[in-house]
């Protein structure tokens, strides 16, 4: 069984990899210029504000010190899926192609 510890490391790695992912799609949507439309453009805005709610969620538990991992987890469980949720909606969209 995992710790606490282990289990809130292993989010922020998985977290940090699907910024790196996110910062590739920014990327390529920036190199695509015109190309990119509105709705793939937003929707890399909406993964960004689902990717900060789920940092804000580990922030809080890490700042409250000493409270129990169990009064945090279940909204950090959530806003994960909301996060893996928008990424999987955007991979169902048309990618800008590049220039």
């Amino acid at each position: 069984m995992e710790t606490v510890g282990q289990e809130v490391g292993k989010i922020e790695t998985r977290l940090r990899q699907l910024g790196a992912k996110l910062d590739k799609l920014v990327a390529k949507a920036d190199e695509a210029g015109t190309e990119a439309t509105i709705d793939y453009r937003r929707s890399i805005d909406h993964i960004k504000d689902k990717h900060a709610v789920v940092q804000s969620k580990l922030n809080a538990y890490k700042a409250a010190n000493g409270q129990k991992w169990d009064n945090f987890k279940g909204g950090i469980e959530i806003a994960w899926r909301d996060l893996a949720d928008a990424f999987k909606a955007i991979r169902q969209e048309p990618q800008p192609r590049s220039l």
